[in-house]
């Protein structure tokens, strides 16, 4: 991997980015807002950024970058597929309990669903993300989709997985800012009271940690290699180098990929020394 001491720095610093921010959370509702329950009440609302943290913020992060790992190039397409698949399902099934511990809270205090702009951009993110996967899971991890398809879709599902992370990102620092608002009457927010502090201090951590999965995933060189003995399809069908091509692997094995390489290079080497003999002998 070119540039291999940058990629580490930056992974761990991600990690620790992440980690931090799960941390925050957790310290936020365990100190500052008594705690988890389910029950109805604040207590049960508080799973609520806990898990859209973790959940729709980290684990999803992790998922966006699990291919860059140069430790995994040696392990299969279809087994990273099922981890990138894995992370991102875990990913779906926290924000959707988070969804639902919102939903119950409202209905135990009347309070009207579906108001605010967090909501809104939220519920949409987490309905979008589980069609994303579900998409995904029908084209790019079982093989019933033909190639063709995959590289029509492959551009789409990227760039959609980019847009949805950052979205996912603005709708959790609105809702932070939005929860400090309700919360904090006395001392109120614009006197910067601890808890405010310390939760705009989530805030920039998360950033930081979607801007360093930005950076890491948008660098082309740690991209994962394409496999041995994999052809790169174009959308129209072409086989070239062009920019939005995906590789197909062959279920040859690598060493009958050498092998059959090895074979195209001595016949084109035959090829050339009989042309060459043949303008030799019209000169």
């Amino acid at each position: 991997m070119e540039g291999y001491r940058g990629f580490l720095g930056l992974l761990v610093s991600a990690l620790l980015v992440g980690f931090l921010s799960v941390l925050f959370v957790l310290v936020w509702v365990l100190h500052y807002r008594e705690g988890l329950g389910w029950d109805g009440g604040a207590l049960e609302f508080n799973w609520h950024p806990v898990l859209a943290v973790t959940g729709f913020v980290f684990i999803q992060g992790i998922a966006i970058i699990v291919y860059r790992l140069p430790w995994t190039w040696k392990c299969s397409r279809f087994l990273m597929k099922s981890i990138h698949a894995g992370l991102n399902a875990v990913a779906a099934i926290l924000v959707i309990i988070s969804v639902v511990a919102v939903f119950d809270y409202h209905n135990v205090r009347s309070i009207p669903h579906m108001y605010s702009l967090h909501s809104w951009v939220g519920l949409t993110a987490v309905i979008l993300y589980v069609l994303q996967l579900v998409l995904g899971f029908l084209i790019f991890l079982l093989p019933w989709a033909p190639p063709s398809l995959r590289a029509v879709i492959m551009p789409v599902h990227v760039y959609s997985g980019l847009l949805l992370f950052g979205t996912v990102i603005a709708t959790v620092l609105m809702g932070i800012t939005e929860k400090l608002f309700f919360v904090l009457k006395d001392p109120s927010y614009h006197s910067f009271p601890p808890e405010g502090v310390f939760t705009n201090t989530l805030g920039i951590l998360i950033v930081v940690f979607g801007a360093l999965i930005f950076w890491i995933v948008t660098r082309p060189q740690w991209k994962r290699p394409r496999e041995p003995g994999s052809i790169l399809l174009q959308p129209s069908g072409g086989t070239d180098g062009l920019e939005g091509a995906i590789a197909i692997s062959s279920d040859r094995s690598p060493d009958a990929a050498d092998a059959e390489l090895s074979s195209d290079g001595a016949a084109r080497k035959r090829t050339l020394g009989l042309d060459d003999a043949g303008q030799r002998s019209t000169m």
